[in-house]
Parts: C-alpha cells; sequence; structure tokens
C-alpha cells in the first residue's frame, strides 16, 4: 500500500481524536452536572397499589419510598405521617383527586382515607382510601393520576385481588387507565413486574454503562455472548438471593461497588486493551455485585412473601429482555467499529470517559448519599 493509501487513514484517525478531545470535557461536565441525580442509578419511583373488592366496597392502598419520590412531596407526606394537620389535609385530597374507581362507566364514591408510617422504621408510608360503589363490581375501571403530583419518572404497579385470581397492572404517564375484569383468570401473572425490570435496566444508567464498557472490550460476537450470559447469570444469582433474603448487604455499600465496576471494566481497556480471555469472568464476578442492585428494586416494595417468587421471576425476565434489546442495538455498530483502523483510539478514548463518570458516581455515592 502507497503513501497516498496511508493518508486517509492517518486524518481519518486524527479527526476522530480531536473529537474526542472536545467530547471528553463535554462528558466530564455533564457527569459532574447530572451527578446527584445520576449518582442514585435510577431515575424511576415505584409505588405498589393493591385493590381489593368486597362485595360493593374497593380497598385502595398504596404504599411510596419517601427517599425515591420528588423532595417536595416527600416532604410533605413525611410531614403528614408525623401528624401535621395541614399536611394530613393534603394527603387525604391527594388520594380522592389521584385515584378513582368506576363500575362500568359509573364513578364510585370516595369514602375513609388514612396514611400511616413503616412499622419498620424505614422510610416507607402507605396511604389507604375506601370507595363505596352502587354495586359489587364484576368489571372495575381505576385511573391513576399519582405522575400529575410524583412526576413524570413515577410508575404505579397495582395488584388487583378479584374472584378468579390476582392480577397486576402497571400504571404509566401514557397509560392511566386500567379495565379490570374481576371474574376472568389472568393470562398473564405478574405482567407488571416484568415491565418493572424492562424499565429498571432501560434507565438504570449505572449498569448499562457496566455493560457497555464490558462489551467495548469484549472482542468477537462469540465473547460478547459469554461476557453477556455470565452478567446474566450472575445478576440473576444474587437478585434471588436477595430477594429471598438470603443475601443482605446495605446500599451503601451496594452502589459504590457498582460504580468501582465501572471504573475497573473502563481503565482495563484504556490501558491494557482487550481482554477477551477473561473478560467473561469479570463479567461474572461484577454481575453478582449488579444483581443486588436490581434488587432494590423489589426490596423497596416491601412485598408479601406469597407474591416474592412470581414476581422475581417477571422482574428478572424483564431485566433479560431489555438487556437483550441494548445489546441487539449495540452489536451491529460495535463490531462494525471493531474492524476500523481508528478503532484502538475510539476505546481508550470511551473508555477514559466512562471511567471518570464512575469515578465520579462512586465518589459522590460513597461519602454524599
Amino acid at each position: 500500500m502507497g503513501e497516498g493509501d496511508r493518508t486517509p487513514v492517518r486524518c481519518a484517525g486524527g479527526v476522530l481524536t480531536r473529537r474526542l478531545a472536545l467530547a471528553l470535557p463535554a462528558a466530564l461536565w455533564l457527569a459532574v452536572a447530572t451527578g446527584p441525580v445520576a449518582a442514585r442509578a435510577h431515575t424511576t419511583s415505584t409505588g405498589l397499589a393493591e385493590l381489593r373488592a368486597a362485595g360493593p366496597e374497593v380497598t385502595y392502598r398504596l404504599t411510596l419510598v419517601l427517599g425515591e419520590l420528588p423532595e417536595d412531596p416527600a416532604r410533605r407526606l413525611g410531614a403528614a405521617v408525623d401528624g401535621d394537620p395541614g399536611n394530613v389535609e393534603w394527603v387525604v385530597s391527594a388520594l380522592r383527586q389521584k385515584v378513582s374507581v368506576r363500575v362500568d362507566d359509573e364513578a364510585c364514591q370516595s369514602g375513609r382515607a388514612l396514611l400511616r408510617g413503616s412499622r419498620l422504621g424505614d422510610s416507607r408510608i402507605t396511604l389507604e382510601i375506601m370507595f363505596h360503589c352502587r354495586r359489587a363490581p364484576s368489571r372495575l375501571v381505576i385511573r391513576d393520576d399519582w405522575f400529575d403530583l410524583f412526576g413524570e419518572h413515577y410508575r404505579t404497579l397495582a395488584r388487583i385481588e378479584g374472584s378468579a385470581g390476582v392480577r397486576e397492572v402497571a400504571f404509566l404517564p401514557d397509560a392511566r387507565e386500567a379495565r379490570v375484569d374481576l371474574g376472568r383468570t389472568p393470562s398473564v401473572p405478574h405482567a407488571g413486574f416484568f415491565w418493572l425490570g424492562v424499565e429498571h435496566i432501560l434507565t438504570g444508567y449505572d449498569h448499562l454503562l457496566f455493560l457497555a464498557a464490558l462489551l467495548l472490550g469484549g472482542g468477537g460476537a462469540l465473547a460478547l455472548l459469554r461476557i453477556a450470559t455470565a452478567f446474566t447469570v450472575a445478576h440473576s444469582i444474587t437478585l434471588a438471593a436477595a430477594v429471598l433474603g438470603l443475601v443482605t448487604l446495605p446500599s451503601r455499600l451496594v452502589e459504590p461497588a457498582i460504580a468501582a465496576s465501572i471504573v475497573w471494566v473502563a481503565t482495563e481497556n484504556a490501558w491494557l486493551g482487550r481482554a477477551r480471555a477473561r473478560r467473561w469472568l469479570v463479567s461474572f464476578a461484577f454481575g453478582l455485585v449488579h444483581g443486588l442492585g436490581f434488587a432494590s428494586a423489589l426490596d423497596s416494595l416491601a412485598l408479601p412473601p406469597r407474591n416474592l417468587a412470581l414476581a422475581l421471576v417477571g422482574f428478572n425476565v424483564g431485566v433479560e429482555a431489555g438487556q437483550a434489546v441494548v445489546i441487539a442495538l449495540a452489536l451491529p455498530l460495535g463490531l462494525w467499529v471493531r474492524h476500523r483502523s481508528w478503532e484502538p483510539r475510539l476505546l481508550r478514548g470511551l473508555s477514559l470517559v466512562v471511567a471518570v463518570v464512575g469515578v465520579l458516581w462512586f465518589v459522590e455515592r460513597l461519602f454524599f448519599l
């Protein structure tokens, strides 16, 4: 190959290097600017609702974790739990405005409402309201408007008990209403936890960044498959163990460890290049840590023991589905880049950005959360 053939490659590499040099400060600024939000790993919050029909009365009970909610409503809910009259009135009013139940097209009347804190001394609170319908419902129409108060990143998972069994419904900002046939056997039990799992991985920026760092230095298609499989097996083990109470570690240790895993893998990429032979082992080892992070999504809901097994299966399958989508979208681009002459520069530049973000998250989670 002559000199004329090499010039475009060298120029392309130079342009790429300059672009990375410009992108790195911007990425660092973004990481610092969004640090308080990103350090929490997930921007979503989830409420767990239970609805139970007994004759013409429907009881609605919602469990929330104050630490996951926006600051102002969390403060007011906390004050209401402490007995502040003004905030108690505000909570009761919010309950009656944000939740409605209809039998067919006829609205049920809201009745007694109450609020209580957790007996365990944690930040969970429970809101409860009774609805009086004109007749015993065979079909319920439930509307959830908590998003107006808790923001667009809030979700409600509702467990609805009917004569034919229990079903799960996920309320989202663009899906606020659900029609439930109480006499019909649910076709997909605990489907709400599947979507919670999908959302958890897709909004879990730390998990996605760790996976991206692994794939950046992973090698060919077969090596990437081993990496993804090892991560899946590992986090499934610790997710199940943590949710079932076999392993317990405080989040103040788990969250910094997840950030440290990002730094480790990104640093490996930047200074050691590809580590194909053992990258799946790294994926497995740190996958065990990430599984404990996944468990926090279910743990915060305080599910009754009878619901844990199916919820765990649905959630884990959702996590895997979301992960598979991410890998399927990223894999073709990654394999295409792998054959370019400037790929080593790209690998190092991106890995440095990932490592710096991981360090910022580690420091913030260790000392400021």
